[in-house]
């Protein structure tokens, strides 16, 4: 396990150097500047000149180099850098904010939101899943498979339309933006597991179908333990391995998916920041941003690794 950890570590940075590089490939050829204002106006040319040469937007290569040794914190360490060790830089749109400062406030409210939406879809997958392999080809199986190919099939923000116009207008149960509190966390959560728990529990549902067939299964059956014993806590545990290596990757897609729902739900996390660093091509924002997403990923997916071996000591990491 130790040498798994210390080769994902050092995977790391080679992992984000890929990124980066592509993302600053992309990013670079999106039409358009930073400069010009929401509403096409353009500073002057002595101006826009100036902050070219400014934030370095005249020269990609120069700025390639520039922005990877201050996010990476290389030029803090060789001491051409004041200030926080990983700097992101000063974001081209939002006068007088860095991308740190977005980030330390933003990210956090995005993240709660996806962690959440994961809880969720946990709860709700693992639920109607037992209750499906349970009873196979009962009503309540037929309808957990409609739910969940609606769930796959329907994106983020139609469902997320749907319950805000329903639960937020018709019936007034929740309110339609805002953040603060917990009723604020329910439409916007549920709209974003659901995609998540419908494919959880299809998951859980064929596993454990599969360990309620097993040999092992009927030799408990015959030694009298009871079938919810049988159900909780030999098949579910088994079957829920595929789950919890879906779980990494879903993890951070929730949170980098979260940017659509939090739009339709007026929540002020990092999605409504970036969507507008997209359309207003702000590099340093959109660069930020995808790598500290991208380097969640890797480490939600270590995380869901070293979880394998403690959640089935049969299995040892290399």
């Amino acid at each position: 396990m130790k040498r798994l950890l210390l080769r994902r570590l050092l995977q790391l940075p080679l992992i984000l150097l890929a990124v980066y590089t592509v993302t600053f490939s992309l990013v670079w050829l999106i039409p358009g500047s930073p400069l010009e204002k929401s509403d096409g106006r353009r500073p002057p040319d002595e101006v826009i000149e100036a902050m070219n040469k400014q934030y370095n937007l005249d020269d990609p290569w120069y700025f390639y180099w520039d922005y990877l040794g201050k996010a990476s914190g290389v030029s803090w360490v060789i001491g051409d850098q004041q200030g926080p060790v990983f700097d992101l830089g000063p974001s081209l749109r939002h006068e007088n904010w860095t991308v740190n400062e977005i980030l330390l406030e933003q990210l956090p409210i995005s993240m709660t939101l996806g962690l959440s939406a994961i809880m969720l879809a946990c709860f709700i997958g693992i639920f109607t899943g037992v209750l499906a392999a349970a009873k196979p080809g009962s009503f309540f199986d037929f309808c957990s498979l409609l739910v969940a190919l609606a769930g796959i099939s329907l994106p983020a923000f139609v469902t997320g339309t749907a319950m805000l116009v329903a639960g937020g207008l018709w019936l007034d149960w929740f309110p339609v933006s805002g953040w603060g509190q917990l009723k604020h966390l329910i439409l916007p959560s549920l709209a974003l597991s659901l995609p998540f728990a419908a494919y959880i529990s299809r998951l859980i549902r064929v596993g454990v179908m599969e360990q309620l067939a097993s040999d092992h299964v009927r030799t408990l059956r015959s030694l009298g333990i009871p079938e919810h014993t049988i159900l909780l806590r030999h098949a579910l545990r088994n079957a829920f391995l595929p789950v919890l290596s879906y779980l990494g990757p879903a993890t951070a897609a929730a949170m980098t998916g979260s940017f659509v729902v939090e739009r339709v739900f007026a929540v002020p996390g990092v999605g409504n920041h970036f969507v507008e660093a997209v359309l207003g091509k702000d590099i340093t924002l959109i660069m930020g941003v995808v790598l500290v997403y991208s380097g969640l990923l890797v480490l939600f997916n270590l995380a869901v690794d070293l979880l394998y071996s403690w959640f089935d000591p049969r299995i040892r990491m290399a």
